[in-house]
């Protein structure tokens, strides 16, 4: 691949993003929560509850997908991330497992773009700052070895987590240009 990878920064709701999939920060159980969680299941209706009751739930670090049903995005990826015990529970993998997994499973459905929420930010506290790289270096590396997914869009709830992302990125890559707002529709 050459130049840079089509890696994108938004700030907003990613249930309002018309990718081929959105990720959802989900919990083990798939069956809907709080935060991004709750939010995706909203917004896609009751359609998707019931297809995650036949998904058996999920492990830390693993992906499962559905389909999007009322969502802008056709799909749903659902990973769980770690919960932050201060990094003596092997987070930092588990979170980069999230991401990976997350990434292979749109590279298995050649799904082109994909947006991921800033997971186990929320209540699952892990460090924002660190989860950021951690999100960038995984999503850097799939972009730059696979044909699949072709964008990724890295969504910020806020303005400082919209600043570690390009703090991340700068501190990565430290000749490349800023990441750019993804485009609006």
């Amino acid at each position: 691949m050459s130049g840079q990878p089509n890696i994108y920064l938004f700030q907003g709701n990613i249930v309002t993003l018309a990718v081929d999939a959105i990720v959802n920060a989900a919990n083990k159980s798939l069956l809907g929560g709080g935060g991004v969680d709750g939010a995706i299941h909203r917004a896609a209706g009751p359609a998707l509850l019931e297809e995650c009751r036949g998904l058996n739930g999920c492990k830390v670090g693993q992906a499962k997908m559905t389909a999007g049903y009322q969502l802008l995005a056709k799909h749903v990826i659902h990973t769980v991330g770690p919960i932050w015990s201060g990094g003596k529970k092997q987070e930092p993998q588990k979170l980069a497992d999230c991401y990976r997994n997350s990434l292979i499973l749109a590279q298995e459905h050649q799904l082109r773009s994909v947006a991921f929420p800033a997971i186990s930010t929320g209540v699952y506290r892990f460090p924002a700052d660190r989860a950021a790289e951690i999100a960038l270096t995984q999503t850097l590396a799939h972009l730059q070895e696979h044909p699949y997914p072709t964008t990724a869009v890295m969504v910020c709830f806020d303005d400082h987590t919209k600043a570690l992302y390009q703090a991340a990125w700068n501190l990565l890559n430290p000749q490349a240009e800023p990441l750019t707002d993804w485009p609006a529709d």
